[in-house]
Formats: C-alpha cells, structure tokens, sequence
C-alpha cells in the first residue's frame, strides 16, 4: 500500500522532536506545525535534485523561520541528499555538525540561505526571484525557469524588512516568488494578539501580492492553494492555519513548543497521538522510501534541462559560464581606464572615480546588477550599460530600490546566493545603519556583494551630524570575513573595485567621498596590469621619507591628500615621514609580516613615530599607531558647515597636525 502523506508528515515531526530533545536545545513547534505543507512542497512541487544540489535550473527553498531548522534537516535527509545523515541529526546544534541551530548555507548542500534573523530569509528569496527573472529574460525558458519558495513565520511577516521586501516584490510582479506563511497564531511571548492586530493578508494584497488561505493538514487544499499560486502572474503569499508542535498532546498551539524540547513524557505522548512507532532516529522502510522518490521527479526534470542546455550550444554554454567567478575579468576590464588616468590624472570625488570605473566594469561583465535606495544620483551607481531592471523588462541591470536599504541589502545577498549574477547597491555610508544586518549576513554567508557607501566623513558638509558617519567605518571594520575599502583617490578607486570582484567569498564595502580629491597616483601606473594593484596589499608606501625618517603617516581616503601634505611641512622641517595609504586593513592583515614590518617598522615610537589620519572614530587605529603613537580622528558628531570649514573646525588641516607630530616627537 502507498504511505500516507500524514505519515511522511509525521516523519519530520518524530526527527524534530527527537533532536531538539537530544540536544535540550532548539525549536520543534514550526516544523510540527508545517510538516504537511512542507510534505506537499516537497512531493508534489519542488524541482531539485539530491545528487545536483547547485544545478542552475532548480527550485530555491528559503527556510526563512530559521529557528525551526529541523524542518530543512529532516526533508534534507528524507529526499536523499548527502547530507545531513542520521548521525548528523543526532548530533543536531552540536559543535561539529552541519546542523547548526539555525540553517547555515556554507555547512550543507540544499541549504539555500543562512536564515534566522527573522525576516530577512524572505528579502534574500526577493533577490532569489529576481536573479531568475532576470536570467530568465536574457536566456528563455529552456534554460533558465524556475520558482522560489518560502516557508516564513509570523515574526518574519512583523519584522520591518517585511515591508520592504514585500513591497519590491510587488512592484517587481515577482510572480515565480510563492511564500508559504504558518500562520499559527503564536510568537515567544504567548498569543500574537498580544502584540499585533493588523490584517496581514491586506497588507500583502495593498502591495500587489497574490493571496490565498489553506488550512495546514488539509492535503487536498494545500495543493488548490499553491495551483492557485502557481497560476498567478504576482508574487504570492499563502495562509497555511497551521498548529504550533501539532502532535504534541498538552502543548500544542501553546509558545511552550516553540524555543525548548518538549520533554520525554510529551514526546512519548506524541508518538502515541500521531501513530508513530519507530525508536528515535528510525524512519520505517515503506516511508523511507517514500520520500527518497519524491527527488524521481526533480532528476527527470534536470536531465531533460541538461539535453536542453547541450542543444543550445554556444548560449547554453554562455548561461553556465553566467555562475562562474568574475575572477581576473576585473582588472582586465580596468587596465586601459588605468592607464589612461595615469596619462590624464583627474581630481574627482571618489563616488565619482566609482562610477567612472563602473563604465568599463559593466560593459565588460554582464553578470553585475547595480542599484541604490533612491539615491542614484549621489551614490553615482548607475551607467550607461545598466537599463533599469523593471517589471516590463527584467533583462535589465539597474534596480531602483526606493527608499528602502535593509530590503535592498537582503535582496543583494538573495541574488549573490542565486548566482549568475553579482549585485551591488548604494546609499548613504551612514545608512549602513539600516542595513548592517543584512551587510553581516552577507560576510556570514560568504557571498559577493559590493556595497557602494557614499559621503563617507564630515566632508559631505552642510546636513550635518545626522548624515555624517564618524564610527561607521571602524564598526563595519569590525565585521569579520568583510573587506572595507576607503580609497584615496580614482586609482585606488579603480583598484579596490577590481578586489571587490575578485574575493568570491568575501563582500566588500566601498566608502567613498562626496568630496572632490586629487589623484595622488599615477607615476608608475602607466603600464598598470591586475598584477601591479597596490591596493591589493592593504596598505602601501605611497611616498617615502627623504631625511631620516621619524615619522609614519597612515591614512585612509580624504585625508591620504592631507597626509601628503603633512609630509611635505615635515621634510621642510627636516623630519622624514613615510604617507603609508590604507585603503583595506583587512588586506593588509592578510599579508606576510615581512611586508607588514616593511610598511611599518617594528621599533619603539621614540624611534619612528605612527601617526593615523582619518576623519572618523580614532578607536581601533591603537593597532597600528602603538600605545604611544598618535591618532588624528573625530571621536564626536560633526556639525553642519560647508566641508572646508568642518575640516579646519575638526584639526584635519597640516597646520593643527604638525604641531602635534613635533611635540609627540620631542617627548
């Protein structure tokens, strides 16, 4: 006899109840709950293939309720995929086994997100379904057509990147975008009436979403609701009425089920309750096999598209190509643009030397898709090779955001994660605030974003100490596995953007000027290759000293300019000073500590004085400049006053640092 689909059900609620009770840690209420639409999902509508986890042409599945990362676990392990095995889930939130207690992409094949920040599972499928409308457009339906899918709680449906996203979603009639909400009614604290009353079906219907309701063990009205979907041309949001830790006799329906196990005797109940008799970790046979049949449909599916993408020839080949890495392209693209600013230097804010090495970057790599929450204009993200991206043509590269730089920055990361494309997107460096979770995910995961973070200091000038980042920087700096780039002038512009593109597993920031600065480099750069990007260091001799040298000036961005001429007062005082430009720290760590002692000596101060320029927060800098070294930084809010007089105000001028340097040097 064919297995009940309650029974394949019950399947992933025996493992989520047995893990999370092995580990006395983590969440089985959702996956109880969403164990038929997940069955239904699963059996009867997900493309996938175990053994072709990153097949191009696959479903996306975004667990975006990430604390119930059970439920991926056990359909992992039920439909065939190499992993996680049984021991794995045995071993469920222990040190060493790829199931962590929230889903995390870089530990298991089939996990397409690192979810559990509510809410951002659901923007980053966003960006999912975007990247595949996308590719859609330029390479058709033989090659590129699938869907994405989401099985999202009430906490993602609250948190603010809800909006955000949804409302993108909309616009962008991401029709192929089909989001499964368990609508169980219940948060940590209790009821969610304790703290929401709003109409969430409305609210996803005023922003252009396609909405219908099931009720969540109800097998035949799981699958109406979904053909439903399945057959509107919008994004879709299905109600799933669902039971939080359905099975489990006394705690069912209560936030008991949500965030601990569930203990021995309610277990045992359960298993009484739901007609489930194997031991712990034991799946029958008949359902074993069962599910390991529901990857026959999706294996069809991926050798039909291989027969595809072989007949198409030349365009098959150019869409695989599509998820490969940028790799060296980068630089190539850059070489003559270098060059020729060595030739013809220009003296031009860095948001501008961002666009202009933009031009040949886009023209030359079609898999960059650019953006900016509506500040296209000042973040200067846009060229003349990206048309905008819109509902009417997907097949463009330009996505107008709005205002709204958490949902763009998720949507980045759903993109990255996608593949065969590689996104990056603008505002306000202070904005980062907005969306620095999205910008940690993006490092946690290890995906290529580029962030373009404009008006990077006081130098922005008159709006003041609201738009005047101070400790942005350093606190993005904090972030590991995230590359910081503030280069000092179009060159380096030109160089950390060729790095940006080359560090697969790395996502790069750019913090960039509003201000015009001049170009320092160019001596040297006229035969300039990938090979010869002295950015690539980290940190570099940018000029040396010419009398014996006391003095080392670290600097970053604007104030490398400043260093310079710091330098020059110096050595007509008769004090060497080495202008040591910094565009990446995190580069410079990287390297051998032979180059690192090269660049900066490892002697007592009193010998060689350090001294950081950089007009942000001071704190960090101590790494470099030594206890006694000497910082120059703003460690307040700034003002509202034209730059030059807010650089004056603040001591970044060679007349306020000089004296400082001379009286450090005489202690």
């Amino acid at each position: 006899m064919p297995v009940a689909h309650k029974d394949l059900a019950n399947a992933i609620r025996a493992l989520s109840m047995d893990a999370v009770q092995a580990a006395n840690s983590g969440h089985p209420g959702m996956p109880m709950g969403m164990a038929d639409v997940a069955t239904v999902l699963w059996s009867k509508y997900l493309k996938f293939d175990p053994s072709a986890p990153h097949w191009e042409d696959r479903d996306r599945f975004v667990l975006s309720a990430g604390h119930g990362s059970m439920l991926i676990y056990a359909l992992l392990n039920l439909s065939g995929y190499e992993r996680p095995t049984m021991e794995d889930i045995r071993n469920f939130r222990q040190l060493g086994s790829p199931c962590a207690g929230h889903p995390e992409n870089f530990l298991l094949d089939g996990v397409e997100a690192t979810t559990g920040p509510l809410g951002q599972g659901l923007a980053m499928a966003v960006g999912m379904a975007i990247a595949e409308r996308h590719l859609n457009a330029h390479f058709g339906d033989d090659l590129c057509d699938h869907r994405t899918w989401v099985i999202a709680g009430d906490g993602c449906l609250m948190e603010g990147i809800n909006h955000e996203a949804i409302g993108l979603a909309g616009h962008l009639k991401l029709g192929r975008m089909i989001v499964l909400w368990d609508d169980n009614d219940i948060t940590i604290d209790g009821k969610a009436g304790l703290s929401t009353s709003e109409d969430v079906k409305a609210r996803y219907a005023a922003t252009g979403w396609h909405v219908e309701s099931c009720d969540g063990y109800d097998f035949a009205d799981i699958e109406r609701a979904i053909d439903a979907a399945l057959a509107d041309d919008r994004p879709s949001l299905i109600a799933c009425k669902t039971i939080i830790g359905k099975g489990a006799p006394t705690k069912q329906g209560t936030s008991a089920t949500h965030g601990a196990p569930l203990g021995a005797d309610e277990i045992a109940a359960a298993r009484k309750e739901l007609g489930w008799n194997a031991a712990p970790f034991e799946v029958p046979q008949d359902i074993e096999m069962d599910w390991l049949s529901t990857a026959d449909r999706g294996r069809e599916a991926h050798l039909q598209w291989q027969e595809r993408v072989a007949a198409a020839g030349a365009q098959g080949e150019t869409f695989t190509a599509r998820f490969g890495l940028v790799g060296e392209a980068a630089g190539e693209a850059l070489q003559g643009y270098i060059r020729q600013l060595a030739r013809e230097p220009k003296t031009v804010a860095t948001r501008k030397a961002s666009e202009m090495a933009l031009g040949p970057l886009t023209e030359q790599i079609p898999q960059l898709i650019g953006g900016s929450a509506d500040l296209t204009g000042s973040n200067n993200t846009k060229t003349a090779s990206t048309a905008p991206l819109t509902a009417q043509d997907y097949a463009g590269r330009y996505l107008y955001y709005g205002i709204r730089e958490f949902g763009m920055a998720a949507a980045m990361n759903g993109m990255a994660l996608h593949g065969g494309v590689v996104p990056y997107g603008g505002t306000f460096l202070v904005f980062s605030d907005y969306c620095r979770n999205a910008i940690r995910m993006s490092a946690l995961q290890q995906v290529e974003t580029v962030y373009v973070l404009t008006h990077d200091s006081i130098g922005l000038g008159e709006d003041g100490p609201t738009h005047q980042p101070v400790e942005h920087v350093m606190s993005l700096r904090l972030i590991p596995n995230l590359n910081v780039y503030r280069p000092a002038d179009v060159i380096e512009t030109a160089e950390c953007w060729a790095l940006a593109l080359q560090t697969p597993g790395t996502p790069s920031v750019l913090a960039l000027t509003r201000q015009n600065l001049p170009q320092l480099r160019g001596e040297g750069d006229e035969a300039w290759t990938p090979a010869h990007n002295r950015s690539a260091r980290g940190a570099y001799r940018l000029r040396g000293a010419k009398a014996e040298r006391r003095v080392i000036l670290i600097a970053t961005g604007s104030e490398v300019a400043l260093a310079c001429d710091v330098a020059e007062r110096l050595e007509s005082e008769g004090i060497g000073a080495d202008v040591v430009s910094m565009p990446c720290m995190e580069l410079f760590e990287q390297q051998d500590e032979a180059y690192r002692d090269d660049v900066l000596p490892d002697v007592p101060p009193s010998q060689i004085l350090r001294v950081s320029i950089e007009a942000g927060s001071t704190q960090g800098w101590e790494r470099y400049t030594m206890l006694k070294g000497l910082n120059i930084g703003i460690d307040r809010f700034g003002a509202s006053a034209p730059a030059e007089e807010l650089f004056e105000r603040f001591g970044f001028t060679v007349d306020a640092i000089v004296p400082k340097i001379k009286a450090k040097i005489a202690v």
